[in-house]
């Protein structure tokens, strides 16, 4: 595998994803860890649209463009075909935190229940940025979006964000994890545990979006890592519905990663509202508590 991550591009270049993308580099490093004997499954989404605009595509590998609601449904069938050629690819979704969270979660549940041999990633911007910026599941509380505005009347998303990986753990799945497109490394190797692991295995990679929340494209990385460091994402693995490992962190304030983001400014400008800062730093804070994620400071 160090070779394939070394040597090989199984997703190309040239496609049409925005500058700083980090859905795109998601799918670069994803393919990395799975090597050629992968079969994609891609939903309607972001990552579609930029890297397949026919008769072009950026994937190097077998790939099938399902619905926006259905990508579990088509990976469970090509599943149950491999099977009875006795074929040994592996079978990945690859769907947006819209497709996931909200469209396509009967599907998913389905997959699961039934015990498919399907590893299904999320690359989570936590919005529906192809078709306008709009709020899903997946959308940070307060954050604003085009269905979720800031302004005189709303501070932004009034809902938290939905916990997928806990969804899809009580279905049974044998292995759940998060990552980051900010630590490479993580991410590949929770992919190649994932796809080498039997059973519906589950990965949400955080994959900051510049263009949705409002950065500059070469800070995609750092958006990346303060998000991390902050405590807002936290990055864990599980196995058999227990947590096994989480990164640990020497948080930093909350308003360090909001601060650098459009979708959150309306916390700071043109009145600073210490009390929704107040609420975001307890998530964080209840994050930290439920994952044991804090490096405590030598006195």
């Amino acid at each position: 595998m160090a070779e394939v991550r070394q040597g090989c591009e199984l997703f190309e270049s040239g496609h049409r994803a925005c500058g700083g993308c980090g859905p795109a580099l998601a799918a670069r490093l994803l393919l990395k860890a799975t090597g050629e004997n992968v079969i994609i499954v891609a939903s309607t989404g972001c990552m579609e649209v930029f890297s397949t605009p026919y008769p072009e595509t950026a994937w190097k590998v077998p790939w099938i463009h399902s619905l926006f609601e259905n990508a579990a449904a088509v990976a469970s069938g090509i599943d149950a075909a491999l099977k009875k050629q006795g074929r040994d690819e592996k079978v990945v979704c690859v769907c947006g935190d819209g497709a996931t969270f909200d469209i396509g979660v009967l599907c998913i549940s389905g997959a699961f229940e039934r015990g498919h041999d399907i590893t299904y990633i999320c690359y989570d911007n936590e919005a529906y940025m192809n078709t306008g910026i709009q709020r899903s599941g997946a959308t940070p509380y307060d954050a604003s979006t085009t269905t979720s505005p800031a302004g005189r009347c709303s501070l932004g998303n009034v809902h938290q964000k939905k916990d997928m990986p806990g969804i899809l753990a009580a279905h049974g799945a044998p292995y759940v994890a998060t990552a980051s497109v900010a630590f490479p490394n993580d991410f590949m190797q929770k992919v190649e545990r994932a796809v080498n692991t039997p059973g519906p295995t589950y990965v949400q990679v955080h994959a900051p979006c510049c263009t949705g929340w409002g950065f500059e494209s070469g800070e995609t990385l750092a958006i990346g890592k303060l998000a991390i460091e902050t405590g807002l994402w936290v990055n864990y693995e599980m196995v058999d519905g227990e947590v096994v490992k989480a990164k640990k962190v020497r948080r930093k304030p909350v308003e360090e990663y909001l601060s650098r983001q459009r979708r959150f400014r309306h916390l700071f400008k043109p009145v600073r509202r210490d009390d929704e800062i107040a609420k975001i730093q307890a998530i964080a804070d209840r994050n930290a508590e439920k994952f044991g994620i804090d490096i405590r400071r030598k006195e």
